[in-house]
């Protein structure tokens, strides 16, 4: 059954106490970032796609910003179970509870889907623009002069929003079994979630036919699954109350 309704006074002071956890373990989790980042992005340098370039410093500060950029990257990554769970700790008084025995399980789902996500652009889509760029510099004989920020920053961001970009399921099951959206609303809205699928996939890929639909079509698939795992969901919320209110009026 649902826990008693919280005032809205309770829900602000709950909010505060929630966000004051997320931003004290965040910043701990910085001086692990800081620690992390050397070894990742010595690796990083000597992967195929990077030995064969020279990269460079354009400014003294250029190497404490790729410092910076995979510190607060990995403080992120490793404060993320914490900022789902502080979510769900929030949200889990309005559920039943078979519903929040459920929807804790979505925290490790959320976190195998972000870094399927980002594998699948550094192994299959990252390789494949670098090579695209390079012939572009081959055919133009340009000689490519590269900073070791804009290297870096390049790869975060076509890497990053991928691993985002596969929460979708969760995201539509965790909406689903709040009642927010339906699978039916999914369907209806389908076209134009392609569209803004689609726009999302030319922001993050470069101008180029065959990159651009190896973002699109892994996006329609996932949001295809999303709508197959939002009717499975829905179901068994609607039986799942059903259930709660049978018993709830069997005890009345």
């Amino acid at each position: 059954m649902k826990n008693n309704e919280m005032s809205v006074i309770e829900h602000i002071t709950e909010l505060r106490k929630r966000l004051v956890i997320v931003v004290v373990f965040f910043f701990i989790a910085i001086i692990a970032g800081f620690l992390l980042s050397r070894p990742i992005i010595v690796y990083l340098q000597q992967t195929d796609e990077a030995k064969n370039l020279t990269l460079n410093s354009f400014n003294l500060t250029d190497p404490l910003m790729v410092y910076m950029q995979f510190a607060f990257l990995i403080a992120f990554v490793i404060t993320s179970p914490v900022i789902l769970y502080q979510l769900w700790s929030f949200v889990s008084p309005g559920l039943y509870e078979k519903e929040r025995r459920v929807t804790l399980s979505y925290i490790p789902m959320s976190l195998g889907l972000f870094f399927v996500g980002v594998s699948f652009s550094y192994f299959i889509l990252f390789p494949f623009v670098v090579d695209f760029m390079e012939r572009i510099s081959n055919d133009l004989e340009v000689n490519q002069v590269i900073g070791i920020h804009e290297y870096f920053t390049f790869l975060l961001q076509l890497t990053v929003p991928f691993g985002l970009l596969f929460q979708l399921p969760v995201v539509i099951m965790f909406l689903t079994r709040l009642g927010i959206v339906t699978p039916m609303f999914l369907s209806q809205v389908r076209k134009y979630a392609y569209f803004v699928l689609l726009v999302i996939a030319a922001l993050i890929t470069p101008p180029e036919l065959t990159s651009h639909l190896m973002v699109s079509i892994p996006l329609f698939i996932l949001y295809e699954i999303s709508i197959w795992v939002s009717r499975i969901t829905y179901r068994k919320a609607q039986k799942l109350r059903f259930e709660e209110e049978n018993a709830k009026n069997e005890t009345e």
